[in-house]
């Protein structure tokens, strides 16, 4: 039997789902409001007794379809009541494996509404699945949740009936397909009016409205009404027009409104709703300018809610101490022309990881006493406990062949500096000898270690070669980026170029004095000053990762 395709999925809708950056109008969404009448309330035991399906589109009828469903087992008597619909008005009628292919046919390519959606997708899904059909995959749009959003005040409950009576509809529910089905076509336009004091104009933020109106600074989505669905950075201001917040997204309207949503749980955001009074953004030709520009502000800027914990402060490097007698791996916070470092590094857990990674195959000495060139040990110095296990050597008790030290100090330099493997050759023989002798948690922990260093390696490479280029072209998916010493300095599209100087920059709708104090563009300038001491500044470390990752994938 054929399986239909549609276009979107519940499922997904469920756990957010994801639209085009050209939201479809609600005007020129094709809706397709359902309602079944069933034989019971569960749909792995019950049958369908009835559909009804009426198409909208622009808040006129379109079309219909209805008809009385054979279940092909007994209608009970308190359903009979209820709706009825009896054994004999059933009798003569097609059996659902008989009417799913035409029910398909009519809802491919519409938004599914329904009033208590998940009874009426429930029962519709587990039909097709019995039949050989996949499950429904349209968006849904549940009226339950909309109305409990945007009327519950006005009403005792979200009923239908309720909703129906109240708000005079001329369509009322009798629990029959059909006036269900009219009557949640009414309420479905009502909704969609109310639905428009909150800016929503489109079905991405018309699926997204259960979860927003609810939010406690719900009032300030107005101010989303004119943010473009494009690439860019948005900046969220307090009434003084200082910026507390920066951001990036590859679609701006859908990110910002989605600090309003009911599922957004970060602690952090809800003191910061409190003081946004007005938004600026940036639109940027692709989703990388984007997040090279918002690296630059919160570098330079500083925002409240994003300095602390910003990856440029917690960048740290792998440094060998070339500087001291006897040399030794240490984490550094920076760079610097002594010793021989490796990185940028994202967080100490992980410059230690590749510490561990090479003394677990190389004996370079773990103690942290410093000495220098006139280093004597004294005579009752004791041995580390890692040289008294043969791993490492242990100068400081005066036990270590300065010759043979050499060569192990060589060799780490080497493997910094990425022009030996052995230090990678033999990681790799441990973890295959680990897990050989079915030791696989020490293996898996030699694997990650492993890992933790050639990503590194990798990432120092890319960023060296793109420090090494004075002037770098790189085209990916349509885009073409001018790049120089490691810094962005401009963005070309289908022949139009996007830089800094030229960024334009948008104000959302302010609600008090959120008029912003300065200029963004110059937070968003190139930057001049790259390294220091031969070494890249931690304040354009992320922008060269950035870089270095298209580097990467190109």
């Amino acid at each position: 039997m054929m399986v239909k395709h549609l276009s979107f999925t519940v499922k997904d809708v469920n756990k957010g789902w994801s639209f085009t950056s050209e939201s479809t109008l609600l005007s020129q969404v094709s809706f397709c409001v359902v309602d079944i009448e069933t034989t019971g309330s569960s749909s792995a035991y019950g049958g369908i007794t009835e559909i009804g399906a009426v198409k909208y589109k622009g808040g006129e009828e379109v079309s219909r379809l209805s008809t009385l469903i054979n279940p092909g087992q007994p209608i009970p008597a308190n359903i009979v009541m209820l709706t009825g619909i009896s054994d004999s008005m059933v009798a003569h009628a097609p059996r659902i494996e008989d009417v799913l292919e035409t029910f398909l046919d009519f809802v491919e390519g519409t938004v599914l509404v329904a009033h208590n959606a998940r009874f009426d997708v429930g029962f519709l899904n587990a039909a097709l699945e019995r039949h050989g059909y996949d499950a429904l995959s349209n968006v849904v749009v549940d009226t339950v949740t909309l109305a409990r959003r945007l009327v519950r005040s006005e009403v005792p409950n979200c009923k239908l009936s309720t909703l129906a009576s109240h708000f005079n509809f001329p369509h009322q529910p009798i629990h029959r397909a059909m006036d269900d089905v009219l009557a949640t076509g009414d309420l479905l336009h009502l909704l969609i009016d109310r639905a428009a004091g909150f800016g929503v104009r489109d079905l991405e933020d018309f699926v997204e409205l259960p979860k927003v109106s609810s939010h406690p600074e719900a009032s300030k989505l107005k101010m989303t009404d004119d943010i473009p669905r494009t690439p860019g950075v948005y900046l969220f201001l307090d009434a003084s027009g200082d910026i507390l917040y920066v951001g990036k997204a590859t679609n701006l309207r859908q990110r910002v409104r989605s600090y309003f949503s009911s599922g957004e749980s970060r602690r952090k955001v809800g003191s910061l709703l409190k003081l946004v009074q007005g938004i600026q953004y940036i639109e940027t030709p692709d989703p990388l300018t984007a997040e090279v520009w918002e690296s630059r502000i919160i570098g330079r800027v500083r925002p409240r809610y994003n300095y602390m914990g910003t990856r440029s402060e917690k960048y740290c490097y792998v440094r060998l101490t070339t500087e001291e007698e006897w040399p030794r791996l240490v984490v550094a916070k920076t760079p610097t022309s002594k010793g021989v470092s490796l990185g940028p590094i994202r967080s100490r857990s992980m410059a230690r990881d590749i510490i561990d990674a090479i003394e677990s195959v190389v004996p370079l000495r773990r103690c942290t006493v410093r000495m220098t060139k006139n280093y004597s040990a004294p005579q009752d110095a004791p041995v580390c406990s890692a040289a008294r296990l043969g791993l490492a050597y242990c100068p400081c008790s005066g036990t270590a062949e300065p010759a043979e030290y050499e060569q192990v100090v060589n060799l780490v330099r080497d493997t910094l500096l990425q022009t030996s493997h052995k230090v990678v050759d033999r990681l790799n023989e441990k973890m295959a000898a680990h897990s050989q002798a079915q030791r696989f948690e020490e293996a898996a922990q030699v694997r990650d270690r492993l890992l933790a260093l050639e990503t590194v390696q990798e990432r120092h490479r890319l960023a060296t070669k793109l420090r090494a280029q004075p002037q770098l072209h790189v085209e990916a998916e349509g885009v073409s980026y001018n790049i120089a010493s490691g810094v962005l300095i401009s963005t070309e599209v289908d022949g139009q170029v996007y830089t800094s100087h030229e960024a334009v920059v948008g104000s959302a709708k302010v609600i008090r004095t959120a008029y912003p104090k300065h200029d963004v563009r110059e937070f968003i300038q190139v930057p001049t000053e790259i390294e220091e001491d031969g070494q890249i500044l931690n304040s354009v470390a992320d922008e060269m990762m950035c870089l270095a990752r298209l580097l990467k994938n190109t």
